[in-house]
């Protein structure tokens, strides 16, 4: 008798800033914390806060610290006070730079890339190259503030029949209301949210987290 492998979904909660909601992620056993180091991000934390949050975290999730474009000083300071398991980047990194900041710091990287049409998905087997893994996150529309974190989702069907790496991570509009037709339309194992389990913008609420982690996990 054969017997299907089924993988578990594995969860990102990003944009946490406070030990209550980082509390509440833990508790519900989010495979990854993320720290958002951004000043223009609702989410932003000094690294001293990102320090303390990492260390409640540890042993307990993965820590990732997200960074948008940093200078090497800034990518030296991220990781001596958050000490992360992966540096995300969300900016407009080349592959070259993921590389060097790879290789710099010694840790793993994830690069987010914005999607809106197929032809983003070209990008894709460059930063594959060089990176850990490779988020895909909806394309910020022209003139925001921020390249994540807005709260829209692209459409899925353009991931259909996509050759992705393993590990590949979707975001962009997710919630505990739509991430189980995320996961059956993608295909993809592994999910990231931020303004989905928000009350306002940078206010995270544990009921949110708890919902969304429960729907993420019960897909198969």
């Amino acid at each position: 008798m054969a017997f299907e492998t089924i993988v578990p979904t594995r969860v990102k909660i990003c944009g946490l800033s406070t030990e209550a909601t980082l509390a509440a992620a833990l508790e519900t056993g989010a495979d990854w914390i993320g720290l958002v180091h951004f000043a223009r991000s609702p989410r932003h934390v000094s690294l001293a806060q990102a320090a303390a949050l990492s260390a409640l975290a540890r042993g307990r999730a993965e820590r990732v610290i997200l960074l948008v474009d940093p200078d090497d000083a800034l990518v030296a300071a991220a990781v001596a006070a958050a000490d992360p398991d992966l540096i995300q980047l969300h900016g407009r990194e080349s592959p070259a730079r993921v590389a060097a900041i790879r290789a710099a710091t010694g840790r793993p990287v994830m690069k987010a890339l914005g999607i809106a049409t197929r032809a983003d998905l070209a990008a894709v087997p460059a930063y594959a190259a060089v990176a850990d893994r490779i988020l895909l996150d909806a394309k910020a529309p022209a003139g925001a503030a921020l390249p994540g974190g807005n709260g829209r989702r692209f459409d899925w069907e353009l991931l259909r029949g996509a050759d992705l790496p393993d590990g590949t991570m979707l975001s962009g509009g997710l919630d505990a209301a739509n991430v189980a037709e995320a996961l059956a339309d993608t295909g993809i194992r592994a999910v990231d949210v931020s303004s989905g389990v928000e009350s306002a913008p940078g206010i995270k609420d544990p009921d949110r987290i708890a919902a969304f982690v429960a729907a993420a996990r019960a897909t198969r």
